[in-house]
């Protein structure tokens, strides 16, 4: 059994829940505020190459400015910013303006208390299982911010990979030679497909935030868990696909982000990889 330090359940899922629940809220803040921040970067160091007059920057981080809404810039005050709770009080609209707040911003908050609550749950109170909460917040948050800007940041997916392969000087997930090895093979299995679907198509299939992300999975889990990963978020890929084709009319030819399936590929294979994988070997032995 997990180490619970000698608590109930009772007292330690609903901690749990509204911690994850905070840490969402400031999820939030990361998906929103640093494509803006990068954003801003690329655009003065490109003027800056072309010897043009750069832009002023964004005076935005993830810390500064308060949080405020974005249509008609009112500070959100403390009560206002209630992870859920604000979001049902204030009917997901502005409280000064009446703009819609976005669905993200709640749902966001949802999924992180959840799955801050399965890791606790699934770990305890261990060092593996804050260094898994931090894998799972940093996949919450490289989720949010590719699904809105079809972007995986270096700021979030290098760290990640190195702090995969560091984790596992101790065989916290996976050995160091099977981390090692899937932050190779997850790269490369990757990089060659998205060169051979270039090759036969002449267009980029994905971006290459995927095969980094990929690779920091295979250095978190191990080269044995990439197969399960792939063969989950290409299954649960093609099918959002295919019914946000059928049933939205969303064109074909625009992408769609492969990052979330990475990422929601990668923590099920962290939770219950090894149950899956015994499982399904089971169907084939008589």
């Amino acid at each position: 059994m997990p180490d619970y330090l000698g608590l109930s359940l009772s007292i330690i899922l609903p901690i749990a829940i509204i911690f994850g629940l905070l840490v969402g809220s400031f999820l939030n803040v990361v998906i929103y505020r640093l494509p803006l921040q990068l954003s801003s970067a690329w655009k003065r160091d490109a003027m800056d190459f072309l010897g043009l007059e750069a832009p002023e920057p964004h005076h935005i981080n993830i810390v500064f400015p308060a949080s405020h809404c974005p249509s008609c810039g009112e500070k959100v005050k403390p009560w206002q910013n209630i992870p859920l709770l604000s979001y049902v009080i204030l009917k997901g609209k502005c409280a000064y303006c009446a703009s819609p707040i976005s669905i993200q911003y709640p749902l966001i908050e949802f999924i992180c208390a959840l799955m801050t609550a399965f890791v606790v749950y699934h770990f305890g109170f261990t060092l593996e299982g804050l260094l898994a909460l931090l894998f799972s917040w940093s996949l919450l948050a490289l989720t949010g911010i590719d699904f809105n800007e079809q972007l995986l940041p270096d700021n979030i997916t290098l760290p990640l990979l190195w702090l995969g392969l560091l984790v596992n000087l101790n065989n916290t997930f996976a050995s160091l030679d099977s981390a090692v090895l899937g932050a190779v093979f997850g790269y490369l299995s990757l990089w060659w497909v998205f060169w051979l679907f270039k090759l036969l198509s002449g267009k980029e299939g994905m971006g290459h935030g995927d095969f980094k992300l990929l690779a920091a999975l295979g250095a978190w889990l191990g080269w044995q868990q990439l197969l399960l990963i792939i063969l989950l978020s290409s299954m649960v890929g093609a099918v959002v696909g295919i019914l946000l084709i059928m049933f939205t009319g969303r064109d074909k030819q625009i992408p769609i982000p492969f990052g979330p399936y990475l990422a929601a590929a990668g923590w099920i294979a962290m939770m219950w990889g090894e149950e899956l994988t015994n499982n399904y070997l089971s169907l084939f032995n008589y």
